[in-house]
């Protein structure tokens, strides 16, 4: 799938953060199966590309990227892990070329309407707004919208159960990213049965 193909199969993309690798089945497990199937493991820990692999392997109906790419040979190492899909919170001139020769559909971030016209001159048309609320939130994406209405966007950055519906009313809104769907604390005690719920109830609000 391209990206903005992966971006319409979810409301809302679990940004996922993974401590201890055991945790990373069943966290993965329970947000599919409360609706919500695209999932950003974020490279914050040792870990992450081996949760990665191993959600790849034994979730179905996972579609499973990896998040906070920073350096080019993340690519190559997520496509080995089995990722779908990369999201970077930047765009630079290394990571440019560096997805050009990658088979690996991409989200870079964006954060001002100058580094989305630029992202736009080399061909994306789908962008990670972040960090979204200080970029400027709704008022911003409105105001990107009358200038570059074929742009589409994953807000991400101080989204929660609050307002993530106010963003998804956009018309320049494919999805968001946010956390509140696999709280700390409830993956720490493993309470899945709690993070299927978080993610039912995003499905649920928007029935």
């Amino acid at each position: 799938m391209k990206i903005d193909e992966i971006l319409n199969q979810s409301p809302v993309v679990p940004v996922i953060v993974i401590d201890q690798l055991e945790q990373a089945v069943p966290l993965a497990q329970a947000l599919v199966d409360g609706g919500l199937p695209v999932l950003e493991v974020t490279l914050r820990t040792d870990v992450a590309m081996q949760a990665i692999h191993e959600i790849s392997q034994a979730v179905t109906g996972a579609i499973v990227g990896v998040g906070t790419v920073t350096r080019p040979e993340q690519f190559q190492q997520s496509i080995e892990a089995g990722a779908r899909f990369a999201v970077s919170p930047g765009l630079t001139d290394t990571l440019l070329a560096a997805s050009r020769t990658a088979d690996l559909p991409f989200l870079p971030g964006v954060f001002s309407p100058s580094e989305v016209m630029r992202a736009h001159e080399h061909g994306f048309k789908a962008l990670k707004l972040f960090p979204a609320q200080q970029a400027g939130g709704i008022g911003m994406l409105k105001a990107i919208h009358g200038p570059l209405p074929e742009m589409k966007f994953c807000p991400t950055g101080g989204i929660g159960a609050e307002n993530f519906i106010d963003f998804l009313k956009l018309p320049n809104v494919a999805c968001v990213g946010g956390s509140w769907v696999c709280p700390a604390s409830a993956v720490q005690n493993q309470d899945w049965e709690q993070i299927a719920q978080l993610a039912s109830d995003v499905r649920g609000a928007l029935e």
